[in-house]
């Protein structure tokens, strides 16, 4: 593939992204990382996806590892991915915050505004052709991101839906709310609905 200037800067751009998150003592919940021995969780996968899985913050297993979606929820979008012919190794998975919040609890919106910086620069970087968000806290920030706000809905209205907008790095960027993996644990309907709306990403791949 043909790179260009960014691209030729790719790796160093996404390491100067994990050093000033390691240092961000600015946040809230830099203490609670470090009390707690955690790592913070940039992402992982390929720096060159044309496939980008964005999910909302870590839970306890990514920050005790440092690598995103590696608990129970990881397993089920291994399965997903798998699916439809899908290597983790070449899509890259990342979330909105890169520290884990207490007890799990969802994001704060001060957190938000915090950490999306970071995820915006992930998002330059790698130049993805079709952004996958992962529950609706990424859904929301992504969509407003790429000015698709007018098309903003509860994520039971618009999961699955494909939705086509523009950016500087991606003419035809492709954006495609899903519900967060960890949702089918506790409602196993779920994981159908994530089955049939992976076909739709497999259109795109």
């Amino acid at each position: 593939m043909k790179s260009d200037a960014l691209g030729d800067n790719r790796e160093e751009i996404l390491r100067s992204i994990r050093d000033d998150v390691l240092n961000l003592t600015a946040s809230p919940l830099y203490v609670y990382r470090t009390e707690n021995n955690y790592f913070p969780v940039i992402g992982q996968g390929s720096h060159t996806a044309h496939l980008m899985f964005i999910g909302e913050a870590p839970g306890r297993n990514e920050a005790q590892t440092g690598r995103p979606f590696c608990g129970a929820a990881g397993k089920i979008l291994d399965e997903l991915c798998a699916s439809i012919n899908l290597k983790r190794e070449d899509v890259y998975v990342t979330n909105i915050l890169k520290d884990r919040p207490q007890d799990n609890r969802d994001p704060l919106p001060e957190e938000i505004e915090l950490y999306a910086p970071f995820l915006y620069r992930q998002i330059e970087a790698i130049k993805p052709r079709v952004i996958a968000t992962l529950g609706r806290f990424s859904m929301a920030y992504i969509m407003k991101k790429f000015g698709l706000e007018n098309d903003l809905a509860p994520i039971s209205k618009i999961h699955g839906r494909v939705f086509e907008t523009h950016s500087l790095f991606a003419p035809n960027l492709v954006i495609i709310p899903l519900y967060h993996p960890a949702a089918s644990i506790y409602d196993r309907t779920l994981k159908d609905t994530l089955l049939e709306d992976f076909q739709v990403i497999k259109k795109y791949i």
